[in-house]
């Protein structure tokens, strides 16, 4: 059978009106050139090639590296609407291979989409939870492409079906947790430290912070039931991590031998593990315990000491201390949880400058003991740097031209500590009747120590509102006198209220 075919454009439309009345004379002379020797025979007008399909890659292996990346690609022609002037919607389907599309996975694109991209995420997500594909399993797909004629009445189309291959990749642990005597939580898995995973590499986790001598290993989640999957150490190498999936395996633990602050960082797909010890003090918190203290032996919520915001391995701690023992905890929670500072021999005095670092409920529990002659308000600073401990009984001196001394802050002489209040009975105004005054909690020079300043410039005497100023830092208010105000009057200052009465005599 002969074909004549209308004659169209590419984009399916009639050639130009000039010169339609040839086109058409010479088709009307042709067909009736046929329909003279052969009148029987069918005449046949194609309108287009029907809609093919291609894919990127006829056989994939996954990898989690790529999750992000798109790794495989559809495209298809447009196909045809049989001469009409319909648009034409496109429908996506994919099916494991002789599973007749009954079980396909199906993505209707719309009008005027001819590709269709997948990352390797994307697709792994599907084969293991539609399909439910084993990972590392090889599974032979089928894919085809539906063409929908929008205009009713006009036959749609199908591509031929693509055949490719894919094998999926079994995900790391969306979380990892950090669990040992090493990290800061020990052995509670129930409340382990938890790593932060990489915003553009999610298989990769990092912890920056405390760790303390002893061991740890990593867990995909906080189950108390201990079966959940843990990586542990390689035998062969600290660097490497070994896989144990539900608890199995080799208990195989990294070590902590100093302890500091580091930051550690894990590759679940490559398997490895880098250890870095990072400039900084070895404890990032230490608080008192004991019956001497506050605290009491009230481990679970304990006073904590002040880190300097100057130098971050030294940490201060004022209080009154009464007759009993403390030491000095970096943790809190439950006794053995964490390391802790302890004297260096048991009933130690005050004076000691030394301390050692024991883990948990090991070791010598030598503490620091407050006799009845010594009880007083002291503050205790601790130098992680230097490994030192000064526990200094606090006085407070009166300084000023409107004061008995002065401003002689080399040599002053201390208010009198009555009942762990500080107590000055004395004349002001006597050298300098409209002099000023205010409060050290030291001797030596001017910027070594903390103050006690007026509220307000110019102070008036009645007046005890008062605020700490650190060294020379800040405001300089003090309190003055005015005429007439000279006498003789009792200063009271209690350090824990934060309170000050001024009486004159």
């Amino acid at each position: 059978m002969n074909t004549i075919r209308n004659i169209f454009n590419k984009n399916g439309k009639h050639q130009t009106a000039g010169k339609l009345p040839q086109v058409l004379m010479l088709l009307v002379i042709v067909a009736l050139g046929f329909g003279a020797c052969q009148k029987e025979e069918e005449i046949v007008v194609s309108m287009g090639q029907d809609i093919q399909l291609q894919v990127s890659d006829s056989a994939l292996v996954l990898s989690q590296e790529k999750a992000f990346e798109k790794v495989l690609a559809f495209n298809w022609s447009r196909g045809t609407n049989h001469g009409t002037s319909s648009s034409i919607a496109y429908t996506l389907e994919i099916d494991t291979e002789g599973g007749n599309f009954e079980n396909a996975q199906i993505f209707e694109l719309g009008k005027g989409v001819y590709e269709k991209n997948f990352t390797a995420g994307e697709l792994n997500d599907l084969l293991l939870n539609y399909w439910n594909i084993e990972p590392g399993t090889t599974t032979s797909f089928e894919a085809r492409v539906k063409s929908d004629v929008i205009k009713e009445g006009v036959d749609d189309g199908v591509s031929e079906a693509m055949v490719f291959l894919l094998t999926p990749y079994k995900p790391v642990s969306e979380e990892l947790f950090m669990v040992g005597s090493a990290t800061p939580n020990g052995w509670d898995i129930a409340n382990a430290t938890p790593m932060t995973a990489n915003s553009t590499k999610p298989w990769i986790f990092t912890y920056e912070g405390q760790m303390t001598v002893g061991n740890y290993k990593f867990a995909v989640n906080t189950d108390e039931c201990w079966c959940q999957d843990f990586y542990t150490k390689d035998a062969a190498d600290d660097s490497k991590m070994v896989y144990n999936e539900g608890g199995s395996g080799d208990d195989l633990q990294w070590e902590i031998t100093e302890g500091g602050n580091y930051k550690i960082t894990v590759d679940l797909l490559k398997l490895t593990i880098a250890v870095n010890k990072l400039v900084g003090p070895e404890f990032s918190e230490l608080y008192i315990v004991g019956d001497a203290s506050p605290s009491g032996w009230n481990i679970g919520n304990p006073e904590a000491f002040t880190k300097s915001a100057a130098d971050p391995f030294i940490f201060t701690y004022e209080a009154n201390l009464t007759t009993g023992d403390f030491k000095i905890s970096t943790f809190k929670g439950d006794w053995c949880d964490g390391q802790w500072l302890n004297a260096s021999q048991p009933e130690q005095v005050l004076t000691a400058t030394d301390y050692v670092v024991t883990n948990g409920c090991d070791g010598p529990d030598n503490k620091w003991h407050v006799s009845g002659e010594t009880q007083g308000r002291y503050k205790i600073t601790v130098n992680l740097n230097k490994k030192t401990i000064k526990i200094e009984q606090v006085l407070l001196y009166l300084i000023g031209d409107g004061g008995p001394n002065g401003w002689n802050i080399g040599n002053p002489a201390p208010m009198t500590v009555v009942n762990g209040l500080y107590v000055f009975e004395g004349p002001l105004g006597a050298d300098n009747p409209t002099g000023e005054f205010k409060f050290s909690k030291y001797k030596g020079d001017w910027c070594e120590g903390d103050w006690l300043i007026s509220a307000t410039p110019n102070q008036s005497v009645t007046n005890g509102s008062y605020t700490i100023r650190h060294g020379c830092e800040g405001d300089d208010n003090k309190w003055k006198l005015k005429d007439g105000e000279a006498g003789n009057y009792k200063i009271t200052i209690d350090l824990d209220s934060e309170t000050m009465t001024i009486v004159k005599q």
